[in-house]
């Protein structure tokens, strides 16, 4: 068999009305679609789902059931540039020289220790790693966690 080289309506271009499709309609309305949307993907779209979407049946991953809850963390470097920023807005609380960041009030569930610490911070979390706090601590800062500050008042 002999494989042709261009499109066959361009072979016929100018030649007969039908353009070798038939005299009644053929190759002309919506019969020649297929159906809609993914109607035979099993059956006579087959071919176009393996070249084009191998992976659309099946089950791919799964979702747990309840919520999630996933941490949202910040380092203690972007903390530092936050400071300056407010800082230098006049927008910073500042108590005892320190300025004071609530990361909790933020909407940030951790403080990781990556980045440098320049000036005083005082940091209220809810969690933090070590690095961090003695990063914070060697600038002469403080770390207050939020289960502290909750016995506190609770004790008051």
């Amino acid at each position: 068999m002999v494989v042709r080289k261009g499109k066959k309506s361009r072979k016929l271009q100018g030649r007969t009305r039908t353009m070798g499709w038939g005299r009644v309609g053929q190759h002309r309305k919506s019969g020649s679609r297929g159906g809609f949307g993914a109607v035979g993907f099993h059956k006579h779209k087959y071919i176009w789902i393996i070249k084009h979407a191998p992976n659309w049946y099946g089950k791919h991953g799964f979702r747990p059931r309840g919520r999630i809850h996933e941490n949202t963390t910040i380092n203690v470097g972007e903390l530092d540039e936050l400071a300056w920023r407010l800082a230098s807005n006049g927008q910073a609380v500042i108590e005892d020289g320190l300025i004071v960041l609530n990361t909790v009030e933020m909407g940030f569930d951790k403080v990781l220790g990556s980045g440098k610490v320049t000036r005083g911070l005082k940091v209220i979390a809810r969690g933090i790693t070590e690095e961090a706090k003695r990063k914070i601590e060697e600038a002469g800062g403080k770390v207050i966690l939020l289960e502290e500050l909750e016995a506190g008042s609770s004790a008051a």
